[in-house]
């Protein structure tokens, strides 16, 4: 048995005066607070109580036990309370994981101001587009864009996840802006290879399907397809927030705003038994407060004034999550 618990249960039967009232306390039965005591008396070697059919009484030996048990107790009680004064401080490393055009457009600003807050806080940002397990790979959050799977995961809902075709004005000067999807066909289309087939340039209001495989310009990284729009050699389909401040800037141009496909959920995800320490609860508050449901294109957001980052450009079918 444990020696502490049962320390804490002969002072409780002391200060109850019987078994019954001891065991109610700690939610055992008499039975097991009576082993208790028994177990403590062989380790002595001495009889703390006398017990008769109508009272019981500290034995001298169990009146001197009784006050060093409450005299040790006290200690952990303060030893406790010191820890968790230590832990209401935001200390410690946070490991984090982002898909890479959002982590690199907006967390990365972001965390540098949450940093500021918090000075006792260090930071790992790893920005990959696959899914990470979070408990195999150690992290303690991440950001995840689409249906989750994992029910297992505490989920925080942020703003939903839209996408936006543009283009250079130098490149819609040369080539005109299509009009409806299956324009599509007669444009340069920088193509995204990270998505699988049936989700590259898929709009709503397509009849036809565009030939990617033979788009002239094709990557695994969104930054590197904006580089190729500013460049005025085509049409660039990716994350609203990659491409939002060469739009404010008047860089890119939006077109076919009519046709997006329907924005996808974004949440903040971290293990449901992650212990809830001070550095994880003032990120997870900090990231929902930032990037929360009601954060949307054109939101004059204070925090995002502060950050530097000018507003989303505006788009269609954008939704809330719940």
């Amino acid at each position: 048995m444990d020696k502490l618990r049962s320390m804490e249960i002969f002072v409780a039967v002391v200060d109850a005066g019987n078994f019954t009232a001891a065991a109610d306390n700690f939610k055992i039965s008499p039975v097991m607070v009576g082993k208790h005591i028994a177990q403590l008396e062989a380790t002595l070697g001495a009889r703390l109580l006398t017990r008769t059919t109508r009272r019981q009484s500290l034995t001298e030996i169990g009146a001197q036990y009784v006050e060093r048990c409450r005299a040790i107790l006290a200690q952990i009680a303060a030893a406790e309370t010191g820890a968790e004064a230590m832990r209401s401080v935001p200390r410690g490393r946070l490991k984090i994981t982002a898909p890479v055009s959002f982590g690199t457009e907006w967390i990365a600003p972001a965390m540098t101001d949450y940093l500021r807050r918090h000075p006792e806080v260090s930071l790992d940002l790893s920005l990959s587009d696959r899914t990470v397990d979070l408990v195999e790979e150690g992290y303690d959050a991440a950001i995840r864009i689409g249906r989750l799977e994992d029910s297992t995961m505490v989920a925080r809902p942020l703003f939903d996840y839209a996408m936006a075709i543009c283009a250079s004005p130098a490149y819609l000067e040369k080539h005109g802006a299509p009009q409806t999807p299956d324009d599509l066909a007669r444009h340069e289309c920088l193509d995204f290879m990270a998505w699988s087939l049936n989700m590259r340039w898929r709009l709503q209001g397509q009849t036809g399907n565009r030939n990617l495989e033979a788009s002239r310009f094709r990557a695994n990284n969104g930054q590197a397809l904006r580089m190729a729009a500013l460049q005025d050699f085509g049409l660039v389909m990716q994350a609203e927030v990659l491409l939002a401040q060469d739009i404010a800037a008047g860089r890119l141009v939006p077109v076919l705003c009519d046709y997006m496909p329907t924005p996808r959920p974004m949440n903040l995800v971290y293990p449901r038994d992650r212990q809830a320490t001070p550095k994880l609860t003032t990120f997870v508050d900090f990231i929902v407060d930032r990037f929360g449901p009601t954060w949307s294109p054109g939101h004059e957001d204070k925090t995002l004034r502060t950050s530097g980052a000018p507003p989303l450009a505006s788009s269609r079918n954008r939704k809330t999550i719940a």
